[in-house]
Parts: structure tokens; sequence; C-alpha cells
């Protein structure tokens, strides 16, 4: 089994930054895409960022250029880092990986963190 562990988030004033981490432990092979969800009370679930194992990133347009995300491959280990903050991203925030279990198969395994609360507010 895999297991992603997430830390970070908390309670931050507008203006300002927190980092959440993610990390992967368990029979992973390889994790071929790394990312960063969010969901706000009565709104779905959507996708914040999102790194490839090649490095390719892709993030919501609300969000570009105030947040980054990054990856340690050798630690099965990504962040996201949020700056410049605001009451609008209060969220509960959830990575997300694709892994791959073995050599012998390419599926794709999808796996999630517990969630961590960011609330942005004075």
């Amino acid at each position: 089994q895999v297991q992603l562990v997430e830390s970070g988030g908390g309670l931050v004033q507008p203006g300002g930054s927190l980092r959440l981490s993610c990390a992967a432990s368990g029979s992973v092979f390889s994790i071929n895409a790394m990312g960063w969800y969010r969901q706000a009370p009565g709104s779905p679930r959507e996708l914040v960022a999102r790194i490839t194992n090649r490095g390719s990133t892709n993030y919501e347009d609300s969000v570009k250029g105030r947040f980054t995300i990054s990856r340690d491959n050798a630690k099965n280990t990504w962040y996201l880092q949020m700056n410049g903050l605001q009451p609008e991203d209060t969220a509960v925030y959830y990575c997300n990986a694709l892994v791959l279990l073995s050599s012998l198969s390419s599926y794709e395994y999808t796996y999630w963190g517990q969630g961590a609360q960011v609330t942005v507010s004075s």
C-alpha cells in the first residue's frame, strides 16, 4: 500500500505565506505526477497545481504567480509554496499522486493525502 502524509497548513492573514508538504511512503516504484487539489465548503474539489516526473507544471489560473509546486524525487516528497494568500484560497488542500507500483505494469494508481486546512483571515 501507499500512503500520502501531508503537513503544513494553518491560519494566516491575507497576504501571508504557507508551505504544504506531502510525503509518499510504501510500495512506490515511481510517481508519475504529483498534485495539489483544494475543496472549499459547498464547492467541488479543484486542481490547484500539478507537476509531472519530468518537471512539467500547470496551475489553476487564480494561483498563477502566487503558488509554486516543487518536488524532491529522492524523498518522494512534493511541496506547495503559497504566497500572497487571499481569503478565497481558504479550503482543505489535498495532495494527490499517480503512482506506479511495479516496473511490470504501467497502470497508474491514484492516492490522496488526508487533507490540510488552510484558512486565510484577518
